[in-house]
């Protein structure tokens, strides 16, 4: 099947965009192995190499089988087609030419964004692709690598929230800082028990330590109303945080093929004026969002939102 994470995402986002461009700065792997085990960064930037160096048909990275915790798994295979199966938890996560090279740049262009608010900046976006925040210590899945989002938030330090109102609920955030109190994780998306992605998680009892962890969930078909209630009781939840950490999916949009929320593009607008309003310095990166024709204008009028509340 075509895949919809597709490198175009970006190219759209940028030709809708009338802003200063600061280009991304390498930075070590230190904030990304505080947020991943090293044996995940270590497969992932291998994992390409290695399966072309041994012949396979495939021209991607394709799991098989896969270490579930129902059998019981004791040693990491050795077989280069069954390695995948240690890391991805889904078959729609492919890996090929120049995977990781994308996904450690996505790294390098949130982390720019820290340095730039922890500077003189009151708030920067960064334009991430491929997403992350379905990625979590140890595997990686939903089209997602690298949890852009969570390093992020652990490279600002101190009392941090991460506010994800992508349509999908942010699995590997919330795994990452779960028993991290120091970093409040909140998503707004669409109900998982209603059949939708990551499916197993992402539902209101999951509260983290200290009840740090929020999942606040929409019925598929819901709109502007219901989704920006969501958002609104989110905020005023991460309100005491130092900084904010904004995981933004645009793919709540009404006609969006990968989800099915109706969000307008004035509901986007009044989603960037709400966590704007919250006044925190804030990195927003950018995560879903599959319509190439909505998703440029989308994240502008969230950006929009968000410079007119600090106006």
């Amino acid at each position: 099947m075509p895949a919809t994470e597709v490198p175009e995402r970006i190219e759209a986002i940028r030709a809708a965009l009338d802003a200063r461009v600061v280009p991304a700065e390498p930075h070590g792997d230190d904030a990304l192995l505080a947020v991943h085990d090293a044996a995940l960064v270590e497969y992932l930037e291998g994992a390409w190499r290695e399966w072309e160096a041994a012949g396979l048909e495939q021209d991607r990275v394709v799991p098989y089988v896969f270490a579930h915790e129902a059998l019981g798994v004791r040693k990491p295979p050795a077989a280069v087609w069954a390695k995948p199966g240690l890391f991805a938890y889904d078959t729609m996560t492919l890996i090929g030419p120049g995977t990781w090279e994308a996904a450690r740049a996505a790294v390098d262009v949130a982390l720019t964004a820290v340095d730039l608010v922890r500077g003189a900046e009151p708030a920067a976006y960064a334009c991430c692709r491929p997403p992350g925040h379905h990625v979590t210590r140890r595997g990686y899945g939903g089209s997602c690598y690298l949890n852009n989002a969570a390093v992020a938030a652990k490279a600002f330090g101190g009392r941090v929230a991460v506010v994800d109102i992508d349509a999908h609920h942010g699995n590997g955030t919330q795994e990452i800082f779960w028993d991290d109190p120091s970093v409040l994780v909140g998503s707004v998306h669409v109900d998982p028990g209603a059949g939708w992605f990551p499916h197993f998680l992402g539902f209101p009892d999951e509260t983290g330590v200290d009840g740090s962890n929020r999942n606040l969930v929409v019925a598929p078909g819901s709109g502007d109303a219901e989704w920006l209630e969501a958002v609104r009781e989110l905020a005023g939840w991460a309100r005491d945080a130092e900084a904010i950490v904004v995981s933004l999916g645009v793919d709540a949009a009404e006609g969006d093929p990968e989800s099915p929320l109706r969000v307008t593009a004035a509901g986007f607008r009044e989603a960037g004026r709400i966590v704007g309003a919250l006044g925190r310095p804030t990195v927003l990166v950018q995560e879903g969002g599959y319509d190439l024709a909505t998703i440029g204008p989308l994240v502008r009028e969230v950006l929009l939102g968000f410079e007119e509340a600090r106006s």
